[in-house]
């Protein structure tokens, strides 16, 4: 059997499983369990199996190396979960599998299914949702179009994974419910939905109250709850470097370690050892060796003849061209951009412009280059670039279109560039722990400061670069040295120091984002020249290799912020409308450390006032993946969330102010309108612990809990029509099967459509009643309409929408009683009420079947009103 090209065996059997095991040595089973470099896995030759390769998702595939490859760039997952579009969903899977493809990669490590729990999560943008159902919804189509490709899918990261501050040491810790009715929902759904093929295990510890363990350790979470009671079937990896003992992960449900060749269960023949002196049962190990053998023969690694010559993957990379800049490719991600922008505001029906429209300034640092994807290891070099000018220019061609900064919003400079090094580069010379020379080598600018080649013995590597500052005025020059170093400017010590890092840098980002060290240099006369000598160490990073990384930096005088701020403002003023682009930046989305708070960087606030006062016809536009408090979301006329919108940024956003294609975009998260009103305001652990006291109430569980009024509550987006609901109705409940439920909606509007119909909700009451969230939500349909028009929206809901964690009897179980079930365009703006009567009373009779009441109840907002 064939998928695109690719030949995939398909499901073994057992016998065959049972067959290919035999054929090896106890030393082979051993040596498969560990990756044989970063992305790959060993071949067992006497079974027939070539290796496997992995890569990095899920805005892209990444490729083999530390240095990403081109890719086609998705948005953001926070995007993707902003359409409630599952199948956009699997669409964008599928172009997924076609780029794993591409770059002969047999597992994409995506999607993330890890929950929104606080917005300064670093990887907030890497996630779905907030809320645990939409994550699930979402992640099962995306999961089961890659896999239809022959191409395996990672869910990640299992589990509790969900702040980034000590992300390696700390222990989440929940109770069995929450971690059950909340954080395992979208994995579980994931598994037995979409039959994923691999679960990556996290860095974090997790205390459920059973058991206090690391998750590549945890025993109840591995081995009991996920391969016995969700009868998975696939590999449990761990997150790279995340696995740190011998018999406790392997005895406990770990199946493969990586990266490698290290690690502890390959250094020193640490699991060997293991198994011949029984602290870890061969049949462990063979549980684990069939799992592996499982997973190649799905994606094609696994020869129908193992006596046959090898198959070898293909040379790194690219037996296939990635499809990012094919047309059909580009019109799908452009679409997808499009359609997960929402509109928070809209007042007049300013948007979209008219194709009249004759004078726009293009506003901000943002709107010049966009944030289209976060930092870390989803990050993707694009195979183009659609930029905001360009497309605004060609959907107006007859209009007058400016474009400003408006203002710096990055703290650090720009990486030095060309026109300053009349050298024509950096020179680069490596030398071994004895002071002698290995290596020498010229890198042209801008160059990221990274040298990822180097000889056996290098210890350490000089960078030296010449600048010649022709600009009077004051210029910034920064040097960001990673790890042990020294560095001169004009033989002036700028910076020392001895400490020696190792994997560390790359666990928490820094290896990408090193801290700079300043000196200001004022130049009175054009010319003035200044050498720049930097001595850094070689970081070993294990299986990871080695490198040495200096960014050198130069900002050149310029116009100050309040210059820039009012040159835009003056052309916001000449202009018929402007549109201000504000949001955040590499420097604040990332893998890697968490953001200090939900600010906007640099003077983009007071930007947005300015430009308001001077055009009543401003639409702003937020380009970043979590949550930003916007203080004068109330004062402009329009306001659209952008997310971080990948490679057709531009394009997107074009079709989206003309109206080409209608932002039907619904966040899929709670947008605050004053920080201090967020229910989790941090995921910093507390002497290594990090509490999830909110129980329950994530996200908008949590803004109903404690009655607080967001900016923009879950689930909100205007798009360009209007919807009238009718009246709800429900079938009647049967045990173990899904509820149907019917919502006639009407587009009120003058434009073709799209809606998110959403059903939420409310428990019964009463004295026996567990404790349960407020209001949650059930279900979700996306229908379309023509002006005029009324469809029905046909929700299916889910048994497990009724049920609750029982920790005494560890089991399922709906509370009997009333419920109250919502029809909403939002989590708090409620168009129609119905009762429906679920589960079965104390002697375990049957509820009566239908709804309780025949007449709908009125409709209302929050849990509270």
């Amino acid at each position: 059997m064939t998928v695109a090209g690719r030949p995939v065996s398909g499901e073994p059997t057992d016998d065959r499983l049972d067959a290919l095991l035999g054929r090896l040595s106890l030393e082979e089973r051993v040596r498969v369990l560990t990756g044989e470099t970063v992305w790959t896995l060993y071949a067992l030759p006497s079974a027939g199996l070539r290796p496997l390769t992995v890569s990095d998702g899920p805005i892209g595939v990444r490729g083999r190396g530390l240095a990403p490859t081109t890719s086609a760039q998705l948005p953001a997952p926070s995007a993707l979960g902003a359409t409630w579009d599952e199948e956009l969903a699997a669409e964008l899977g599928t172009l997924m599998a076609a780029e794993a493809r591409a770059k002969s990669a047999d597992v994409v490590l995506a999607p993330v299914v890890n929950l929104q729990r606080t917005p300064l999560a670093g990887r907030h943008f890497e996630c779905f949702s907030e809320d645990p159902l939409l994550s699930g919804r979402m992640a099962v189509p995306y999961v089961a179009a890659v896999q239809r490709q022959g191409v395996g899918a990672c869910v990640k990261h299992f589990v509790a994974n969900d702040s980034e501050t000590q992300r390696t040491v700390y222990r989440s810790r929940l109770s069995a419910r929450a971690l059950r009715e909340v954080y395992l929902a979208p994995f579980e759904r994931v598994v037995k939905d979409a039959a994923v093929w691999m679960v990556m295990a996290a860095y974090n510890g997790l205390d459920d109250g059973h058991e206090e363990a690391p998750a590549t350790e945890h025993r109840r979470l591995l081995r009991e709850l996920l391969k016995e009671e969700w009868e998975f079937d696939g590999v449990v990896v761990s997150d790279w470097l995340a696995t740190k003992s011998t018999v406790a992960a392997a005895r406990n449900g770990l199946d493969l370690v990586m990266p490698g060749p290290g690690g502890p269960w390959s250094e020193g023949g640490a699991l060997l050892d293991a198994v011949r002196a029984g602290e870890v049962p061969q049949a462990d190990v063979d549980d684990k060796v069939r799992r592996l053998l499982r997973l190649a023969a799905r994606v094609g690694a696994l020869a129908d003849d193992p006596d046959a010559p090898a198959e070898t993957a293909a040379a790194d990379g690219q037996s296939e061209t990635p499809s990012g800049h094919e047309p059909a490719t580009a019109a799908l991600l452009r679409r997808a951009a499009a359609r997960a922008t929402v509109v928070l505001r809209n007042e007049d029906g300013l948007l979209p412009l008219p194709p009249e429209t004759s004078r726009i300034a293009l506003i901000g640092a943002n709107a010049l280059e966009p944030f289209a994807q976060g930092g870390g290891s989803a990050h993707v070099t694009p195979a183009r670039a659609s930029r905001p000018l360009d497309a605004l220019r060609a959907a107006f061609p007859s209009a007058e279109i400016t474009a400003h900064r408006g203002g710096r919003t990055l703290r650090h400079a720009p990486l030095v560039a060309e026109a300053v090094l009349p050298d024509g580069g950096v020179e680069l010379t490596v030398y071994d722990a004895e002071g002698r020379q290995l290596d020498a080598s010229r890198r042209p600018a801008p160059w990221d400061g990274a040298l990822r080649t180097l000889p056996d013995g290098a210890a350490s590597v000089r960078a030296e670069a010449r600048l010649r500052l022709t600009e009077p005025g004051e210029h910034l020059l920064e040097v960001a040295p990673v790890g042990a170093h020294r560095v001169e400017i004009d033989g002036e010590l700028l910076s020392e120091s001895t400490h020696r890092v190792a994997e560390e840098v790359l666990l928490d980002a820094s290896a990408g984002h090193p801290e700079g060290r300043v000196r200001r240099v004022v130049v009175e006369e054009p010319g003035r020249e200044v050498t720049v000598t930097a001595d850094v160490q070689v970081v070993d990073v294990g299986s990871f290799g080695r490198f040495a990384r200096v960014e050198l930096r130069h900002l050149p005088p310029g116009p100050s912020p309040e210059e820039e701020i009012a040159e835009a403002v003056a052309a916001a003023s000449r202009a018929e409308t402007a549109v201000v682009v504000v949001g955040t930046n590499p420097e604040s989305e990332s893998e890697g450390w968490d953001r200090a708070d939900l600010g906007l960087p640099g003077r983009q606030h007071e930007l947005v006032r300015r430009v308001a006062e001077a055009n009543p016809r401003t639409v702003v536009v937020v380009n970043a993946g979590a949550p930003v408090v916007l203080p004068w979301l109330e004062d402009v006329p329009a306001v659209l969330w952008w997310w971080l919108p990948g490679q057709e940024a531009g394009g997107s956003l074009a079709d989206v102010l003309t109206g080409v294609c209608e932002p039907s975009g619904r966040l899929p998260w709670t947008l605050p309108a004053a920080e201090a009103d967020v229910p989790v305001p941090d995921g910093i652990p507390v002497d290594g612990v990090i509490d999830y006291t909110e129980d329950l109430d994530v996200g908008h569980r949590g803004w109903d809990r404690l009655g607080r009024e967001p900016a923009r509550d879950f689930g909100y987006g205007l798009g360009y029509s209007s919807w009238e609901f009718g009246d709800p109705s429900a079938g009647a409940w049967r045990a173990g099967e899904p509820l149907e439920v019917t919502v006639p909606v009407r587009n009120t509007g003058v434009r073709p459509s799209r809606e998110v119909v959403q059903l939420y909700l409310e428990a019964p009451s009463g004295e026996r009643a567990p404790h349960r969230p407020l209001r949650w939500l059930a279900g979700f349909a996306v229908v379309e309409a023509a002006p005029g028009e009324t469809v029905r929206a046909r929700v299916a809901v889910a048994p497990r929408a009724f049920e609750v964690w029982d920790e005494e009897t560890h089991a399922w179980r709906t509370p009997p009683g009333d419920y109250r079930l919502l029809a909403a365009h939002s989590s708090r703006d409620v168009r129609g009420v119905t009762h429906v009567r679920a589960g079965a009373p104390e002697g375990g009779e049957p509820q009566p079947d239908g709804p309780e009441s025949a007449e709908p109840e009125r409709a209302r907002g929050g849990p509270d009103e």
